[in-house]
């Protein structure tokens, strides 16, 4: 869908532009808008690194299975179908930890790998189970304490304070993530 409405938008601004004569000034901010697209993914490769590292050496020490026993009444509450000794528990773990981080892109192949092994113990291979719905509303509200993706967005953008974000990520998401799983819960009692 995103391959038809971005190629409109784009005739669409080059109509305006020729009829407004500005074709210039589109033509300009198309380059300058690439380098900045190449400045802040260069910025995000070095963090999403540092994180994929860290959550790497994390996977590979006993803080993963801390971090699950940690968060084992929530995951019993959020994803009851799924055995609590699972290695699934573990992968959704290490997501949920990644977002909170705020890690963003990092979090997500840790997600991906989670789905997957949900999809495999799925009976119903074109159904969504009840912990994959669930599992898609916890990281679509994704939680975030520390929000270091949007931290630097606007450290790469010049903000003179890009850390005064925090306090409202943390009511937005965490309001995001009250209402969705509530939601998921009163709708998954009555389907």
């Amino acid at each position: 869908m995103l391959n038809i409405i971005w190629p409109i938008f784009i005739i669409i601004s080059y109509i305006y532009a020729i009829f407004s004569g500005k074709v210039e000034a589109i033509n300009n901010s198309v380059f300058e808008s690439c380098e900045s697209a190449v400045k802040l993914s260069i910025t995000f490769l070095g963090t999403m690194c540092l994180w994929s590292g860290i959550m790497q050496i994390a996977k590979n020490t006993t803080l993963v299975d801390k971090l699950t026993k940690c968060l084992q009444p929530i995951m019993k509450f959020l994803f009851p179908e799924i055995p609590q000794k699972s290695n699934i528990h573990k992968e959704i773990s290490m997501n949920m930890v990644a977002n909170i981080l705020g890690l963003g892109n990092a979090a997500t192949p840790l997600g991906l790998k989670a789905m997957k092994s949900m999809q495999e113990q799925n009976p119903k291979k074109d159904e969504l189970t009840n912990s994959m719905a669930m599992f898609i509303i916890v990281n679509t509200a994704s939680i975030q304490l520390i929000p270091t993706t949007v931290i630097a967005i606007r450290n790469s953008l010049g903000s003179t304070n890009p850390t005064s974000i925090i306090i409202p990520v943390w009511i937005a998401t965490i309001s995001a993530a009250v209402a969705g799983i509530t939601t998921a819960k009163i709708l998954m009692k009555k389907y």
